[in-house]
């Protein structure tokens, strides 16, 4: 069965605890869309306590379990119901995705002194100070926790960076015995991009890494996750990761699968050396296909669709690549806004999930909808409503049942792309066409062995039925602006 993943969270997710729960009361529905694995937000308690969207991680070891950051459950629920959430989708056959936030932490405990230099923000090798002084949030003693599961005490010998200084603003590279400087990262941006935001964790501390690798064999232990998605590892060492996924399969017995973000529109030759670098042992989110999607969407008709797939990690590497339509850092609002207008998704969702390259990841909204309201860049409300994409859950099931055996492509048309699935022992085959601009009609070759067969159109656009002639071809319609997915009766 063709694997197909869910981000079942997006930035204005719905707190007060229920989102396990959903998860959980969604289970038999997402294995009837063919849903094979789950991505849970952070389920950890982050600064924000039960605000936290989970990317300003407090204590990874409370998963809504203690009284800490003025709640005992996080935003999406507490352990227990998280840990019921995933027993269930596990019963269901979906695997569960866990989210990974190891660049950094926030809402230290206690204020330490240490010194540090003051950097520049669009230079991070150019120091604008000599070492000084400075006063920061860097002691992390987890009251609420105690000493349970763990221990371990960060403080600043465990931070490269922090960006809280008392009484002054800026970015503060900390002065410890791990390591000289920042560590060296796959890009220049900024000089170095090591440092990203709250306390930036030193990974070159021996003692760092150990925690760390006990919590994530401790992590599995508690859910049993069978994937982990790895936040912001273009600020972090690709040989640290290297590590730490070698030591949690071996710690587990079981092949993690690894998807990292490392966020890099156009800039495929930085995904394909961080790869290299980690020897393979992660997949990458295609963040340029991505951002092919959010032009094609702006550009409408004007937009040349046998360029989509140019540039991006699916063309180059689909063994390593995951493709999204949209997600929580690309939706309305937020800093890396590039949504897929609505009528495109549709279009986009097929070129992920009904070919043969790349691991396709749905979002949440696309699924179930979203309303929410935030601050737009001049600051003043703005109410934004998500829809439902229209034939979303065709779209799966197409990839389910039908999206099987070798692939023929039609990509002559700027205006109108196509494609074959010919099916396998197991599946019957399928004919996909999209239009960015008119309807059009498609020839294309289908199989011999589907000679006399007729084919409907699974999404229900056409009535009418498709009849593939003595030579295994069929003139497969599409309507304007839209996909259809033909699929023998």
């Amino acid at each position: 069965m063709n694997a197909t993943m869910i981000q079942f969270f997006h930035w204005y997710s719905d707190g007060n605890g229920q989102l396990f729960t959903q998860a959980k009361d969604c289970a038999k529905y997402l294995k009837e869309l063919g849903i094979t694995a789950v991505w849970f937000p952070p389920a950890y308690k982050g600064a924000g306590g039960g605000y936290s969207v989970g990317y300003d991680p407090y204590d990874l070891f409370d998963l809504g379990e203690f009284d800490q950051k003025g709640t005992v459950p996080t935003k999406y629920g507490t352990k227990a119901q998280y840990l019921e959430a995933c027993k269930t989708l596990k019963k269901n056959g979906i695997s569960v995705i866990a989210d990974i936030v190891l660049n950094h932490k926030a809402g230290g405990d206690e204020k330490e002194k240490f010194h540090a230099v003051k950097v520049d923000p669009e230079n991070r090798q150019q120091n604008i100070s000599e070492p000084f002084e400075i006063e920061s949030y860097t002691k992390f003693t987890f009251p609420g926790r105690g000493k349970k599961y763990s221990d371990f005490e960060w403080n600043f010998q465990c931070f490269s960076g922090v960006d809280f200084a008392e009484g002054q603003e800026g970015i503060f590279q900390v002065i410890h015995d791990h390591g000289d400087g920042w560590e060296e990262m796959i890009d220049d941006e900024k000089g170095n991009y090591d440092y990203l935001m709250y306390n930036d964790i030193e990974q070159r501390n021996p003692f760092v890494r150990e925690e760390l690798n006990h919590w994530g064999k401790w992590y599995h232990d508690q859910i049993h996750f069978d994937g982990v998605r790895l936040d912001a590892v273009k600020h972090q060492s690709p040989q640290f990761y290297q590590e730490w996924l070698q030591l949690l399969r071996s710690n587990t017995g079981k092949n993690i699968f690894a998807v990292g973000e490392y966020w890099a529109p156009g800039q495929l030759d930085l995904l394909q050396k961080y790869i290299e670098a980690t020897e393979g042992s992660m997949s990458l989110f295609d963040s340029s296909l991505q951002q092919n999607f959010h032009t094609a969407s702006l550009a409408g008709e004007n937009y040349d669709l046998r360029t989509v797939f140019d540039g991006t990690l699916t063309l180059a590497d689909p063994i390593h690549s995951v493709t999204v339509v949209d997600n929580h850092d690309t939706q309305p609002l937020q800093d890396l806004e590039a949504p897929v207008e609505q009528w495109f998704k549709p279009i986009a969702y097929a070129l992920i999930l009904l070919r043969e390259n790349g691991y396709p990841c749905i979002f949440y909204p696309d699924l179930f909808g979203a309303t929410y309201t935030d601050k737009d860049k001049e600051g003043n409300d703005q109410e934004i409503f998500l829809n439902k994409v229209e034939k979303i859950e065709e779209l799966l099931k197409a990839r389910q049942y039908f999206a099987y055996g070798l692939q023929r492509d039609y990509f002559e048309d700027a205006n109108c792309l196509g494609w074959v699935r010919e099916g396998d022992g197991e599946h019957k085959g399928c004919a996909v066409v999209l239009s960015n601009k008119d309807s059009y009609e498609k020839p294309m070759e289908i199989g011999i062995q589907y000679a006399g067969q007729n084919f409907y159109d699974y999404l229900g656009w056409f009535d009418t039925q498709v009849t593939v002639d003595e030579n295994g071809w069929g003139n497969f319609p599409v309507p304007a602006g839209n996909v259809s997915v033909w699929v023998p009766v």
